[in-house]
């Protein structure tokens, strides 16, 4: 099997991991320069989603959890899984009701982003919420949350000082904080 993937070659393929998130796969290629190598390869199965929701007095919500590859607890804006069945959009209200109980009016897309394009094909969406309406959250199994309901400077502020690290939250932040400042 040689496949040309632009200025590569790939040789071989081979599933090396799968579950219902992520398959890593294992290719063997010839690099833009003709040399052989290797490359390993994370697909994944999702779409990632991030939402700052911002309601009318100028407060986002951000979303507190323990996560398990860094064995650390983060603060981050609501966020998850995006399957491809459904539209980014689509995806982006279930989480954020999921995540904080909020139903949003009008949506917002600010970034579209690749999250770790060197291994990973994994593509994020960030969208902003506002007009936003409060019922019940219902988090998933694999979820314990904390919510805060902060001023948006206050979490851009967390982003500046490195008590933000997460990609999602990141970009988005501090692309509101730009968007915001042009106004």
């Amino acid at each position: 099997m040689k496949e040309k993937v632009g200025p590569w070659t790939k040789l071989s393929s081979k599933t090396v991991y799968d579950n219902p998130w992520i398959k890593v796969s294992h290719e063997e290629v010839l690099n833009p320069n003709g040399g052989e190598g290797i490359y390993g390869k994370i697909h994944f199965k999702n779409r990632a989603i991030g939402i700052i929701p911002i309601d009318a007095e100028g407060y986002t919500w951000l979303v507190g959890q323990h996560r398990y590859p860094l064995n650390t607890y983060t603060w981050e804006i609501p966020e998850g899984g995006g399957p491809f069945e459904s539209t980014p959009l689509e995806a982006a209200q279930r989480e954020l009701l999921e995540e904080t109980g909020l139903v949003a009016d009008e949506w917002n897309l600010i970034q579209e982003m690749q999250l770790s394009n060197s291994v990973s094909d994994e593509v994020g969406f960030i969208y902003t919420a506002e007009g936003l309406t409060q019922k019940a959250p219902c988090p998933e199994e694999t979820e314990q949350l904390t919510l805060k309901r902060i001023p948006i400077e206050e979490a851009i502020n967390m982003v500046l000082n490195g008590e933000i690290t997460d990609s999602l939250s990141v970009a988005g932040l501090l692309k509101l904080h730009v968007m915001r400042s042009k106004n």
